[in-house]
């Protein structure tokens, strides 16, 4: 009896299949890079793809890329630019991103997930005329200000902290009521909803 093994002709061309073969290929060591070599070059390719990651995600959070479709431009745009957060005396501007994208990693992450949700809208046609914005906009309202609340207004506190206010600066109404607001429990949103755009809700807006 022969010890040799059967050639591909005698099992009839049956050999591991191309999958296999592959894979077994790229398990294999290579003669050509070292670990070294592989190290740095995934290293480097790792920096390529957050940079180009993170250009593209801050591109997102721009005034100009925020009020590229007319739902924003022609509506809570126009809202906004009649505003302190726009124009004041110390030229500092709060822009979209400020008060609607969180700055940490994790939460800005949920955010951008949830907002790609938001595409929807506009793919779909729900808000593409100023009626149709109008009709929905207490709803879209309500999610952001429900999004706020349950932050404790993090995005307001960014700029804003109580700490940080001066009595002086401020009318006796607005400072008895900032003093009070922490300990009832209040955050910013809930006296603040009409601030930079139109309150949908009809609620007068606290201008302290």
């Amino acid at each position: 009896m022969s010890d040799t093994k059967p050639s591909d002709d005698a099992t009839g061309g049956r050999g591991p299949g191309a999958l296999a073969r592959a894979w077994a290929a790229l398990r294999r060591p290579s003669a050509k890079f070292s670990v070294l070599s592989v190290l740095v070059v995934g290293f480097l390719s790792g920096i390529f793809f957050w940079g180009g990651f993170n250009t593209g995600m801050e591109a997102t959070n721009t005034l100009e890329f925020c009020v590229s479709c007319h739902e924003m431009r022609d509506t809570v745009y126009q809202e906004y630019k009649k505003t302190v957060h726009y124009s004041n005396r110390s030229g500092v501007r709060a822009v979209c991103s400020d008060c609607h994208v969180p700055k940490d990693w994790v939460h800005k992450m949920g955010r951008k997930i949830q907002a790609s949700g938001e595409i929807y809208g506009k793919i779909m046609g729900t808000i593409d005329t100023p009626e149709k914005f109008e009709a929905k906009r207490l709803e879209l309202a309500q999610h952001e200000w429900d999004r706020m609340k349950a932050s404790d207004s993090r995005e307001c506190r960014n700029c804003h902290t109580l700490d940080g206010m001066s009595k002086e600066a401020q009318t006796p109404t607005a400072w008895r009521g900032h003093k009070g607001a922490k300990a009832k429990g209040e955050t910013c949103i809930d006296c603040h909803k009409g601030i930079a755009h139109k309150d949908p809700s009809g609620a007068k807006k606290d201008e302290g």
